[in-house]
C-alpha cells in the first residue's frame, strides 16, 4: 500500500517538473491584447475603438505581422513608438511630465477624502443643533399640537 502511494507521489512530481517548462513559456501576444494599450496617432483614441480610419488599418497590420513574426508585447509597443512616436501609447509614461497623470488623481483623491473628514463631524454637529423642521423644510419648529397630532398618526400605521 505504501509502495503504491509513494510511487504514485514520485509520479506526480516527475510530471509537474516535466510540465515546468510548458507553463513557464510566455502566452502568445495577440491584436486584441495589443490594440486597448495603444492609440490610432490620426483619430487619437485607442486602436482598439477606431473604426474605418486607414491609419488605423496600417497599425492593425503592422500589429499582426509582429505577433506572426512571434514578437512580445513590449517588443511590439517598442517597435510602434518607434515608428510613431511616444504618442502612440495609450498609457503615459511613468516618469517626468507622464508622472502627473498618476500623481494628480491620487493628490485630488486624497483632498476629497480630507475635506469629507474636516467637513462630515461639522455637518453632523450642526444637524444636531437645529430645531426639528416641518415637512415643509422651511425651518420653522412643530408646535407642540402639531407634534402630538404627528405622534398619533404616526402611532397609527406602526405595526
Amino acid at each position: 500500500m505504501w509502495r503504491t502511494v509513494l510511487s504514485l507521489s514520485v509520479a506526480v512530481v516527475v510530471a509537474a517538473l516535466a510540465a515546468t517548462p510548458a507553463l513557464a513559456q510566455q502566452a502568445r501576444t495577440t491584436l486584441p491584447d495589443v490594440e486597448d494599450e495603444v492609440m490610432c496617432t490620426t483619430c487619437n483614441v485607442p486602436l482598439n475603438v477606431a473604426e474605418g480610419s486607414p491609419q488605423a488599418e496600417r497599425q492593425r497590420v503592422l500589429i499582426r505581422d509582429l505577433v506572426a513574426q512571434g514578437r512580445t508585447k513590449a517588443e511590439i509597443k517598442a517597435e510602434l513608438v518607434g515608428e510613431y512616436g511616444e504618442g502612440v501609447l495609450a498609457m503615459p509614461s511613468d516618469e517626468g511630465f507622464g508622472l502627473a497623470a498618476y500623481a494628480v488623481p491620487l493628490v485630488a483623491f486624497a483632498g476629497v477624502g480630507l475635506a469629507l473628514a474636516l467637513a462630515l463631524p461639522r455637518w453632523r454637529r450642526r444637524a444636531r443643533a437645529e430645531p426639528t423642521a416641518q415637512a415643509g423644510g422651511d425651518g420653522v419648529a412643530l408646535s407642540s399640537a402639531d407634534a402630538r397630532r404627528l405622534d398619533d398618526d404616526l402611532a397609527r400605521y406602526r405595526l
